[in-house]
């Protein structure tokens, strides 16, 4: 009976699958990129730093971040923090120099992504699963994959032009937007106050 009750203590003690949680601080990114475990198909919560942007998917069950740009890449005080939870994940990056900086973001191929950045070019490419994005300022460029994937899809600008030729949508001026529903399985939404909105 003891050595019973022993063993179910040390099983409850174990990491649970799918359940693992990571919190991580980094001070300097530029000279220590980030590096966490995250697993395919679960949320992330990124909330960035103005800069030039690239969100890009991979084969790897990992979020990684690092720092370039001709002055990005000299800085000492770009800071980031990544806390995770099971599939859920949040990523702060800030500090740093006002321009010349370059941030990309690397994440599981399947993801679903809640974006939120004040100013740049922003890319977001090779991702499959849901997405909400919004730039205050700049421009940003969203790989959609196939249209047929999506059941809803909302995109608007406050200023400027709207491209989005796998839905069949060109718009530019004032306050432009457009409105999608389809058979698939995800849902986009994508938002720029002043600047270009690319689906492609």
């Amino acid at each position: 009976m003891r050595s019973t009750v022993a063993l179910l203590a040390s099983l409850l003690l174990l990491p649970i699958p799918g359940f693992a949680q990571n919190n991580i601080a980094i001070d300097d990114l530029a000279h220590h990129p980030l590096e966490a475990n995250f697993p395919s198909g679960g949320r992330l919560d990124l909330r960035i730093r103005s800069a030039e942007i690239h969100i890009v998917g991979s084969d790897e069950n990992k979020v990684k971040v690092r720092v370039e740009g001709s002055r990005g890449s000299e800085s000492t005080d770009i800071d980031a923090r990544f806390e995770s939870s099971g599939d859920s994940g949040k990523l702060r990056v800030r500090g740093g120099p006002d321009n010349d900086v370059k941030i990309t973001v690397q994440v599981p191929r399947s993801s679903n992504l809640v974006v939120r950045i004040f100013a740049g070019d922003v890319e977001v490419n090779d991702i499959t699963g849901n997405k909400d994005i919004e730039l205050s300022a700049g421009d940003l460029t969203i790989g959609v994959g196939n249209a047929a994937d999506y059941a809803h899809v909302e995109a608007s600008v406050s200023t400027g032009d709207i491209n989005a030729s796998p839905f069949g949508e060109s718009r530019g001026g004032l306050f432009r937007s457009f409105e999608k529903f389809g058979k698939g399985k995800y849902k986009l939404v994508a938002h720029v106050g002043a600047g270009d909105l690319t689906l492609k």
